[in-house]
Parts: C-alpha cells; sequence; structure tokens
C-alpha cells in the first residue's frame, strides 16, 4: 500500500545481505536520494571546540576518560576562536557550522560562552548546529534565542549494544537529550559510529531507533582505531560494508539527510566516492575531532566528478524535498519491494 512502512523482515533482509552482494543495493538507494534531494549535496564541517580529559568512557574515543591517546588537551576555545570556523564556513560553499565539545555536558557558563560567540555570527549565508552533550530545555533556549538552529547528539549505536561501548552514562539520557532539543523547536542531527563491533543486525536497530525519533539528519561515521583507545585493534570494518550501512540507512529513513563524517576516506578507500550512490546525501568536510579528513577543496572536486552538485545554501537546513520532473515509477517499484 503506497505510503505504508515496510516490514521489518524486509530491512533484516537488507542487513543480512552478504558484503559480496552489497552493490545490488545501490541504485535503489541512490533513486532514493535524488527523489528526495535531487542532486545536490549538503555539506558541513565542525570545530573541536573542547579537547581531551572528558569524563565519559567511550571505547572508540581518543578524549575518553579510559583512553591514552596522544591528542591535544584544550578547554572551551575562546570566542574569536569558536566564530574562526564559521566565518570561513559563511564565505564558502559550506552550508553548516557545528561547534563541538567533549564531556558530558557543557556548564551552564560553558553553554552562555558558546550561545554568546554564534549570536554575532552571520546567520544569512550560513546555519549554525552544536553539540554540547546532555543538555536540558533552559539550555536548548539559549541557544536557540542565540541563532542555533540544529542540535547533534548521537546516539552512538544501537540500544543493544550501548553497555558495550559506553558506562558513564546511559542510552535513555541520549534519548532524551534528542527529544528535549526538539521540544524546545530545534532540529536534531543524531546518527552514530559503525565498526566499534555492533552487527548488521544493531546497525539496523540504530536506524530504526532515528526514524521512532523522527531526527532531521543522521551523520554516519565509520571508526578509525586508534592508538590508546581500548578500541586500537578494532579492525573490522571493509568498505563494502560500509557501503551496505549507508544503503541499509537510506532504505529505512528515504527522507531524511544521511551525512557521512569521521572515517570515510579511511575506511572506503577506492570506493569513497559511492557513499552517494549507496544513498548519502552529505558530508561532513575538514577535520574531525581528533583526526584529518578531506579538505573542502578536495570533496568539492569529488562532488563534481561524479556529476552532483553543493546544496544551495538557502537549502542548507537540509529538508528533504519532493523533485517534481523526476519519473517516479522507480522509486516506486524499491518501495513497493520493501513494503512486499
Amino acid at each position: 500500500m503506497a505510503g505504508s512502512i515496510p516490514d521489518v523482515e524486509k530491512y533484516k533482509a537488507l542487513a543480512a545481505i552478504p558484503d559480496r552482494d552489497v552493490l545490488n543495493l545501490l541504485p535503489g538507494a541512490a533513486m532514493i536520494r535524488e527523489f528526495y534531494f535531487d542532486s545536490e549535496i549538503h555539506i558541513c564541517t565542525i570545530c573541536n571546540g573542547k579537547s581531551g580529559r572528558c569524563t565519559e568512557d567511550c571505547a572508540f574515543c581518543a578524549q575518553s576518560v579510559s583512553s591514552k591517546a596522544d591528542i591535544p588537551i584544550y578547554p572551551l576555545l575562546p570566542k574569536d576562536k569558536l566564530q574562526q570556523g564559521g566565518l570561513y564556513a559563511a564565505e564558502s560553499p559550506i552550508n553548516r557550522y557545528s561547534i563541538v565539545t567533549n564531556g558530558k555536558r557543557l556548564s551552564k557558563k560553558e553553554v552562555a560562552a558558546v550561545a554568546e560567540a554564534i549570536a554575532e555570527l552571520d546567520k544569512n549565508n550560513i546555519s549554525f548546529c552544536v553539540s554540547l552533550g546532555i543538555l536540558d530545555q533552559d539550555d536548548f533556549e539559549v541557544l536557540k534565542a542565540a541563532g542555533v538552529s540544529r542540535y547533534h547528539h548521537n546516539l552512538e549505536t544501537s540500544q543493544s549494544y550501548f553497555n558495550q561501548i559506553c558506562s558513564t552514562h546511559t542510552y535513555q539520557e541520549r534519548l532524551n537529550t534528542v527529544k528535549a532539543a526538539k521540544a524546545a523547536g530545534l532540529s536534531v542531527c543524531a546518527g552514530g559510529v559503525f565498526g566499534i563491533g555492533e552487527t548488521d543486525e544493531q546497525a539496523l536497530e540504530l536506524a530504526l531507533a532515528l526514524r521512532a525519533l523522527d531526527v532531521e539528519s543522521v551523520p554516519i561515521n565509520f571508526l578509525t582505531p586508534i592508538k590508546g583507545t581500548r578500541l586500537e585493534n578494532c579492525m573490522e570494518l571493509t568498505p563494502l560494508r560500509c557501503l551496505k550501512i549507508i544503503a541499509l540507512f537510506r532504505y529505512v529513513l528515504p527522507n531524511k539527510d544521511i551525512l557521512i563524517c569521521g572515517g570515510r576516506k579511511a575506511n572506503l578507500r577506492e570506493l569513497h566516492p559511492l557513499i552517494f550512490y549507496a544513498g548519502a546525501s552529505g558530508i561532513m568536510t575538514g577535520n574531525y575531532l581528533t583526526t584529518t579528513g578531506q579538505t573542502l577543496q578536495q570533496d568539492l572536486e569529488m562532488i563534481e566528478q561524479i556529476g552532483l552538485t553543493v546544496r544551495n545554501k538557502v537549502n542548507g537546513e537540509g529538508m528533504a524535498k519532493i523533485c517534481q520532473h523526476h519519473t517516479t515509477s522507480s522509486i516506486r517499484s524499491t518501495m513497493d519491494w520493501l513494503r512486499g
């Protein structure tokens, strides 16, 4: 029936596809992405606003209290440093700039400092996001008043696997934070990190949880094992499994932005440009929190070479649209197959 949600068993069948057959998923995923987002690719970038000595014990993170990784350590950056990336992004094709900090949450004073930095930036040519931990309603109101339109807060992994990678806060706290941000009128960017020991069915579990939360944007990160972290020897990802995860998320979340972030080039290697054919509608450019990424110029060249374009600044929020000029028969057949 048109408009109905496919049965979960259909998604489980996709998740169970052997890696050697993953390329068969890409044509349908690409059609879904193009149906909702045309040929436009969203680009975001981040600032690591506070680094190291985190109180949380996330197994994959170089900033974790359990990590012995050699990384930069500094408190919340001063206002001019927090603003620097936003000023650059506003003059570039980048759609969104985000300030990210470590720790369970920033203090009220620090939240106010981040809000003040963003309040002084031009909102006409760039959108703003922050990721400041497990905040409450009052914090979100302060950020929204300053011009923040989106809150980033990853669930990291599925509920059934979460206790294996973090013990210093709960999965429910993360859910509550996402709900509080939405209640405050912010859009939400929430996703996770893959290659940390989860199964394909647990990857699907996370996708379904994000669909239930109705988040607007879903970042997918692939583990880059860092010496000194608990997962320094975890190297289970292959390029094909990365593509399968992207495609699976596109089938489950057809009209949501799916952004490929940390670890994309290192894990996908020669198959890296295929992320868009697997359903990705956006990327994070530049460096990540403690690892390096591609430059904006490299990403712009990749997007151009495969015949796509950077999303217009006026569509920077990344809201899905229906492209009326597209023939819908192919997309309907793909979704009809999923519905059985």
